[in-house]
């Protein structure tokens, strides 16, 4: 048996510390309850749950979310147009969310891959100064996907 006070009050049967408990105003609360005897404690159980409460809301203060906005793209954009997105990700990039740069292929486009990975090398190249590529993301059906993150 503990106090409310933190100091040890020996062995006592459990009518002893609820009536213990009773007098104080406060709860008996069970903190082990395997060791040989079992470890009681009064306090008071509101208070101590609402300290819980809080610190958990702390904790989930202090967590730090990341978010992933998309620019698509397609082989064959032009240059304004990419130039626009790329912008446009570079913004995101600056207010520190990761960027995911999707190209995707319509019919034919799929057998000249080689034009897609031009677009998304541009990308990459027009925002190597800050960003990098955190992920290469290889074809998945019809879409082929980079990620990249600030520097």
């Amino acid at each position: 048996m503990i106090s409310e006070d933190g100091e040890q009050l020996g062995v006592m049967s459990l009518d002893q510390a609820i009536e213990r408990a009773r007098e104080v105003g406060q709860d008996l609360i069970e903190v082990s309850p395997n060791s040989k005897p079992p470890v009681a404690r009064i306090l008071n159980y509101g208070k101590l749950k609402y300290e819980e409460k809080k610190k958990q809301q702390a904790n989930k203060k202090k967590q730090h979310v990341v978010k992933i906005k998309e620019i698509r793209v397609r082989p064959r954009i032009d240059t304004h147009d990419l130039e626009t997105k790329v912008g446009l990700g570079r913004k995101f990039i600056q207010d520190g969310c990761k960027l995911k740069v999707t190209l995707m292929y319509r019919g034919r486009e799929l057998s000249r891959t080689d034009l897609g990975l031009e677009v998304l090398d541009k990308v990459v190249e027009m925002l190597a100064d800050v960003a990098e590529v955190e992920k290469q993301g290889e074809l998945e059906g019809r879409r082929q996907t980079i990620v990249l993150s600030a520097k």
